[in-house]
């Protein structure tokens, strides 16, 4: 697509300083990368070990891709933690630098394409961060325990040189992001580019896993088969638990309630305005749903709306998110989204509904219910608004126009001029 081509980044029309700033945090990991090939020493055993960490990283973004997808969007302003440096720290500290810098790659793009689809350009710069940090961390391992490298030895020198290659790490990371946040928003909040003493807890804690890991991996590698099993069931239920605490989804649908939806949405504007990229909105309401309701009760309305949730699901893509705003109301948001692909977005959506059919449970018994429509209310920033508030006054007066045209059809916002669009 041509909104990934370099020549496209919103990144070159960024402040001289900001642009100036990631261009040479880039070019210092590409030179260390260069560096890394000048004593290219790999071993059989190597190879192993980097092929356990690449599938232990994918197997683990798998397992809570959804979750952490909205965990980096919640975090857009601030500094996005994860447990990837699990893998990265065991890499830094048994791989040579080359097969090292390979997993970091490896994982990032594996990231990117399977969590969330944001400018190239940033995640070549979080990555960047990573080699920069790596490098350092591979240089106190060198200095203090030269005699293990690759790898680490037990004992008192080996706990320094790891502790110091963790420190090491995480600093030179987290000063490099930090940097970035504040250049990029000279008005943000320090303690929210900073975060939370919790997030920093949960980097010590994926390098201390990484540590584990890398022990394993070097002297009882069938073992960390049981680690990999165990790290992926206690992320994945930490991670549900706290994106239920968090996004407070609707308990009839599963859907993120109003309230975070929203917060997302807000976040997603943002993110788009930082960009320059389109967004799309729909605002879907369900045509004389109360029929249902009065012919085979709330029950069966309620069977209904999550039938009609999960084929939502099935129109929309990683990056996307549904609301239920009340009722037989959804919001759904399409970042990166032009006009004309909402709009097909939104047909689409309407087809799938108008050929449901759900099998529910009535006083009478079970039954079906069919002959489901919808109305649709399409808005997409920049033409249509460029407030969130805007935009969903667009939406939802195209939804009522929708209604008012006969139902079962999508209305697109018409757009404004530039007086209207805040």
């Amino acid at each position: 697509m041509s909104k990934w081509l370099p020549t496209r980044w919103a990144l070159w029309s960024a402040p001289s300083v900001v642009l100036g700033y990631v261009l040479i945090v880039d070019a210092l990991a590409l030179a260390v990368v260069g560096v890394s090939f000048i004593d290219l020493d790999v071993r059989s055993d190597d190879w192993i070990r980097f092929a356990a960490l690449v599938v232990g990283s994918a197997l683990h973004v798998e397992a809570g891709r959804e979750i952490e997808r909205l965990r980096e969007v919640v975090s857009e302003g601030s500094t996005y933690v994860n447990l990837k440096s699990m893998w990265i720290f065991a890499a830094i500290l048994i791989l040579p630098p080359p097969l090292a810098i390979a997993v970091i790659a490896v994982s990032y793009v594996h990231s990117w394409a399977r969590l969330r689809r944001s400018p190239p350009h940033r995640g070549y710069f979080s990555a960047s961060t990573v080699v920069l940090g790596s490098a350092v961390a591979v240089m106190c391992l060198r200095t203090i325990n030269p005699d293990n490298d690759p790898g680490f030895a037990g004992g008192l020198i080996g706990l320094i040189a790891v502790t110091a290659a963790a420190l090491a790490y995480w600093l030179i990371n987290f000063a490099l992001v930090v940097g970035a946040v504040l250049l990029s928003n000279p008005d943000a909040n320090a303690s929210k580019a900073l975060g939370q003493l919790s997030d920093q807890l949960i980097v010590a804690g994926a390098q201390g896993l990484g540590i584990s890991t890398a022990a394993l991996l070097m002297y009882q590698p069938w073992l960390s088969v049981a680690l990999l099993i165990t790290v992926l069931g206690l992320h994945r239920a930490l991670l549900v638990g706290q994106f239920q605490f968090a996004a407070r989804t609707d308990q009839s649908t599963g859907l993120a309630n109003t309230m975070f939806w929203h917060e997302i949405a807000a976040k997603e504007l943002e993110r788009a305005q930082n960009t320059n990229t389109p967004l799309g909105i729909l605002y879907l309401d369900l045509d004389h749903f109360k029929n249902v309701n009065d012919t085979h009760g709330h029950l069966a309305g309620d069977q209904v709306l999550k039938a009609i949730a999960a084929e939502l699901k099935h129109e929309i893509r990683t990056d996307d998110l549904i609301g239920r705003l009340g009722g037989e109301e959804f919001a759904i948001l399409l970042p990166n989204t032009s006009s004309a692909d909402t709009l097909h977005t939104a047909e689409r959506i309407r087809h799938r509904i108008s050929s449901l059919v759900v099998t529910v449970t009535a006083p009478t018994g079970t039954t079906l219910v069919d002959g489901l429509t919808c109305s649709i209310g399409a808005a997409t920033y920049p033409t249509a608004g460029h407030s969130l508030d805007v935009l969903l006054m667009a939406a939802d007066t195209a939804t009522y126009a929708a209604k008012e045209s006969g139902r079962n059809r999508v209305v697109t916002a018409p757009n404004r001029t530039p007086g209207q669009l805040s």
